[in-house]
């Protein structure tokens, strides 16, 4: 397949498979098993990330060449959760770098939107890491397009999952 049509494809897959959910929680007759599935992956994610999800803030910034993924302490004096962080992030930029997303897709049980595309266009997205004050960032750019589109997914649905209540979209 040339790269017009891989594009063509994973364009058509990323526009139409948008997450169209709303949040109808509130009102969801399922809202104890919903309730359950949060507490696996809160225990999926403290094991897969080596720090606890509740001394931790996650935030996902959308950029127009991609965005990052930011990850601090709550405590200034927090230096082990800190360490963790650090060295978790440094991780995930190998691993992302080489199309293996088995961490998150452990933790959400689940293949997360933008990972398909994101792997079959891995040699098109640069993952790169940034110590931050507390902790660090991973940040994924790319000049395609469709992999921006993909980067995007993906950290919209972590938006959603981990709500941080940070904006959709690119500024």
């Amino acid at each position: 397949m040339n790269r017009l049509a891989l594009s063509s494809l994973l364009l058509a897959l990323t526009v139409f498979g948008q997450d169209t959910k709303q949040d109808t929680m509130k009102d969801c007759s399922m809202r104890a098993e919903h309730a359950s599935h949060e507490a696996i992956v809160e225990k999926h994610g403290d094991q897969a990330m080596g720090f606890p999800h509740d001394k931790t803030r996650h935030h996902f910034r959308m950029t127009l060449d991609g965005g990052a993924i930011e990850v601090t302490a709550i405590a200034d004096d927090d230096k082990a959760n800190s360490d963790a962080i650090r060295s978790h992030l440094s991780h995930i930029v190998v691993m992302f770098s080489n199309g293996d997303f088995a961490t998150p897709m452990f933790i959400r049980d689940g293949i997360p939107p933008g990972v398909t595309t994101m792997k079959l266009l891995k040699l098109a997205v640069r993952y790169s890491y940034e110590e931050m004050s507390r902790g660090g960032r991973v940040r994924l750019r790319s000049d395609d397009p469709i992999a921006v589109a993909a980067i995007h997914d993906f950290l919209r649905f972590q938006i959603r999952e981990h709500q941080t209540g940070d904006p959709l979209a690119a500024p």
